[in-house]
């Protein structure tokens, strides 16, 4: 089980994978095994730190033992937690780097530096559950650079044109948002004297004339963060970056980076640190709202799989930020349960993506068709994650849709209602599409010899494929109560947290 010395492992451990696959790269298969083994044993520690919390309990570790200074009642120094929220997401993050990690044995092998892809992958899981599980707002800031570094390197892997370009326009923008991000850390630091943010809760909270410091730190962080969640208008960045990095690398980023270091990293601030208000709830959704649908019609127009897919991630997160937004329960259920299955079946089409390629040599549907004939599991897993995008039953993607859709309705927002029906529709006629064009049909004489990917490509393919299946198992009350309702509930606690 999980203690509060263990907690600095979820970074520790990804560190140490990286710094050894750096130092004994020269060992034939190590990279895989050190990409691998890392993965796993944070998998498994986040499902431990899942059985080892207490409905509303939280797990704290002062680094230094510098511990409360008792003439000014706060926190000095570096603080790590795990409540029921970031243990969610703990056990997100490290699902996929596992799955991922596994899909690359046999697809970076055509690459010629699989070492140092593993190096700044471990590096970007490491920043990944920094930012999940700091305590204090500065440290946030360092591993959300440190994900994001090794992101910009990752996207420009293939080191060709496309590449370059797209990783130079992804880290010009996330410099942007990293530094509206800084500019609101400072601006809270200068103004309440510490940086760990329970002791700012309690600062904002005692200080009601520090309105309009709260509404500018709030609108940079928005700002900031929104663009790391590439939510409209803050999302010229992503679909150059997804297509253009390798398929792995592109599960990652849609799969959980945007979420840990944009998604989550906003929600912990608005509800935990300055409360949730009627303006903000509104301002959430609204964003939610235009995410939603201008990244799906913006996807209809594309005939790259990989680049149709990243216009989905814009819109699919917009089904997250709108449940959450709605800030009730059930909309909080729903936003954080979308959040999961989009990690699950986004992950899974763009590794169906880049099977097509290994296979296919191309990902544009104009020139494919027919791959069901030989590229049989790539199909079905296709298949079954455009099913749970799209929001059909039984697949996963339905259950969390169905909740974001009865928050709407129970707090009377009919239109917005309306709007997620509407996307869903457009989003099914999206992936048909891509069934229609890239699987079905007649098997064109240039793929006549193409075969199925290799073993640990369609491993990766079906173990995600099941979850996109079975997914809304995690609505039983077991799962319900115990993985879901208790990061709904640190949400919900508000400054309390």
């Amino acid at each position: 089980m999980i203690s509060p010395g263990t907690i600095p492992l979820f970074v520790a451990v990804p560190l140490a994978g990286a710094f050894l696959t750096a130092l004994l790269r020269r060992v034939k298969g190590l990279p895989d095994a050190l990409g691998v083994m890392t993965t796993v044993g944070t998998f498994a520690m986040s499902i431990f730190a899942v059985l080892s919390l207490l409905p509303g309990q939280r797990m704290l570790l002062d680094i230094g033992s510098w511990g409360p200074l008792a003439d000014m009642g706060r926190i000095v120094g570096i603080q790590l937690a795990l409540d029921g929220l970031s243990t969610f997401m703990l056990v997100v993050v490290n699902f996929i780097a596992f799955v991922v990690a596994v899909y690359s044995i046999n697809y970076m092998a055509r690459f010629t530096s699989k070492e140092l892809f593993y190096t700044l992958f471990l590096l970007m899981v490491a920043g990944m559950n920094g930012v999940i599980i700091t305590g204090d707002l500065f440290n946030l800031f360092v591993f959300v650079e440190i994900a994001s570094l090794a992101s910009y390197a990752l996207v420009a892997f293939g080191t060709g044109k496309r590449e370059l370009e797209a990783a130079f326009k992804y880290a010009v923008m996330g410099g942007v948002g990293s530094l509206l991000v800084l500019l609101g850390i400072i601006l809270l630091y200068g103004n309440t004297g510490t940086l760990n943010m329970a002791d700012m809760s309690r600062w904002l909270a005692g200080h009601p004339g520090s309105e309009a410091l709260r509404n500018l730190v709030i609108g940079l962080f928005v700002a900031g963060f929104g663009l790391k969640a590439a939510l409209v208008p803050f999302h010229a960045w992503l679909p150059d970056a997804h297509p253009s990095a390798p398929a792995p690398i592109s599960a990652m980023l849609s799969g959980v980076l945007i979420k840990s270091l944009g998604v989550y990293a906003l929600c912990r601030l608005i509800f935990n640190v300055f409360g949730i208000t009627p303006q903000l709830s509104s301002l959430l959704m609204t964003l939610g709202a235009l995410s939603m649908s201008i990244g799906v019609v913006l996807a209809l127009r594309q005939w790259d799989m990989k680049r149709l897919l990243a216009y989905h991630s814009i819109s699919q997160i917009g089904y997250i930020i709108l449940g959450i937004g709605i800030g009730t329960p059930l909309g909080i259920l729903g936003g954080l349960f979308h959040l999961f299955n989009h990690s699950i079946f986004k992950s899974l089409l763009f590794l169906d993506a880049g099977a097509v390629e290994y296979s296919a040599g191309t990902r544009n549907l104009k020139e494919l068709g027919g791959l069901s004939r030989r590229m049989p599991v790539t199909s079905w897993t296709t298949l079954s994650a455009s099913m749970s995008i799209a929001g059909v039953p039984p697949f996963s993607g339905f259950w969390s849709k169905l909740i974001i859709i009865m928050a709407c309705v129970d707090r009377g927002l009919w239109f917005l209602a309306s709007v997620t029906v509407l996307v869903s529709i457009l989003t099914l006629a999206s992936f048909m599409k891509i069934m229609r064009y890239g699987f079905l049909g007649m098997l064109k004489d240039a793929f006549a010899k193409v075969s199925e990917v290799p073993a640990f490509m369609r491993i990766a393919l079906v173990v995600l494929a099941l979850v996109c299946i079975l997914g809304g198992l995690l609505l039983l009350p077991p799962f319900k109560d115990g993985f879901l309702g208790q990061a709904v509930s640190v949400l919900l606690a508000g400054r309390g947290v």
